[in-house]
């Protein structure tokens, strides 16, 4: 295997670069010719840029394909092992790990319960956890592009700190305690970012350019694509969803307000307030026999749906509901359905709001697909 050499023009690393990605993207081998065909290039530049990429490991001969007479042409396919990168997710109670290779597939994951977190010492815990992680999975570490680690907080890049983490108990702390101990490129990303990163970049050919991702977990964030560009804002805190106020002077919030949508559509809602797990709350509703769940359920869709209004008023675009507690809303979405179309001024239908394709894992997804998307953007 050779280094991929840098080429001589920009022009032809674009090329080369095409030729990559559309094999990247192609669910079948493809051939020279149909290479030739799709981009509008002369097959011996085509020849040329598959040489490099094959010498360089990066694509492989894949299966033959079939023919209606003649010599049967080979076909080349990306070599998805090459390289990986490793997302962590730091929540309460919990970090968990996941490698995944070019081609979004999960190498390993790994779930660790942790009683609590000492913001000092959290850096250095991540770092022991990883380097665990990587020998039991025997994940190469000259084949990693780097670390993505992702936390339900908000960040302030300017000061380099998590500013505010209500349900890690996190206020003003400094990234660098986090990112320093560990001695692999590294990046730090909010949690709904990273999950609406992995739900868009998966299904960037079919979601649409325009969506706003709803995050639903302990706590209740988000993110916003805008032109298949991520919205981030001037202070990096678009997509807070969790904290517009949806009940005025309503149930106390982690944040220190009252009536934000995460006091009210968080998973933490309802474990905190009835005792139990979220799945042993569903089990339960499913069964119809508990009137105080149904009350309390209702009140959660009621409220979810001033919040989905809110944001597609905002926005007027597709909205995809994420996080753990996604998993068991298909059999409430009529009713929720219902009320967003209820309090919807334009339309008499819903039909806007959506599932997502990842209710699990999606943040480490994320953090981790960011560097395969440079990755892949860049060869």
């Amino acid at each position: 295997m050779k280094e991929l050499r840098v080429p001589v023009t920009e022009r032809r690393r674009i090329t080369r670069n095409r030729i990559y990605n559309l094999i990247y993207e192609s669910r079948l081998p493809l051939s020279k010719l149909e290479i030739s065909q799709t981009l509008g290039l002369s097959l011996p530049t085509v020849y040329q840029n598959i040489t490099e990429l094959l010498n360089a490991g990066l694509i492989e001969v894949g299966q033959v394909q079939r023919s209606r007479g003649g010599r049967r042409p080979v076909g080349y396919s990306v070599v998805s092992n090459v390289k990986f990168a490793v997302g962590i997710s730091i929540t309460a109670g919990k970090l968990r790990f996941l490698a995944s290779d070019l081609k979004l597939k999960e190498l390993a994951y790994k779930n660790i319960a942790i009683e609590s977190f000492e913001s000092e010492d959290i850096g250095k815990q991540v770092a022991k956890e990883l380097e665990k992680f990587l020998d039991a999975n025997r994940l190469h570490r000259n084949r990693m592009l780097g670390v993505g680690i992702t936390m339900p907080a908000v960040m302030d890049e300017e000061k380099d700190e998590v500013k505010l983490s209500p349900t890690l108990r996190m206020h003003n702390i400094s990234l660098s305690t986090i990112r320093e101990p560990i001695p692999y490129t590294t990046h730090i990303e909010n949690d709904g970012n990273s999950g609406g990163f992995a739900e868009w970049f998966e299904s960037r050919h079919t979601v649409g350019s325009n969506i706003a991702y709803l995050y639903l977990e302990n706590g209740v964030g988000g993110t916003v694509f805008i032109n298949g560009a991520q919205y981030f804002g001037e202070n990096k805190r678009s997509g807070e969803f969790g904290h517009m106020c949806v009940e005025p002077n309503g149930l106390l919030c982690n944040c220190g307000k009252r009536g934000c949508l995460e006091a009210y559509c968080s998973a933490l809602r309802i474990s905190k307030k009835l005792g139990i797990t979220v799945e042993e709350f569903f089990n339960e509703l499913k069964k119809g026999n508990n009137v105080d769940y149904q009350v309390l359920w209702q009140d959660v869709l009621e409220h979810l749906a001033i919040g989905i209004n809110n944001i597609h008023v905002m926005l007027d675009c597709d909205i995809i509901l994420g996080g753990f507690l996604s998993q068991y809303l298909e059999p409430y979405m009529p009713e929720l359905k219902r009320l967003v179309a209820e309090k919807d001024t334009f339309e008499d239908n819903a039909d806007y709001v959506k599932l997502c394709r990842y209710p699990h894992r999606a943040d480490m997804m994320g953090v981790a697909w960011y560097y395969i998307k440079d990755y892949i953007e860049k060869i």
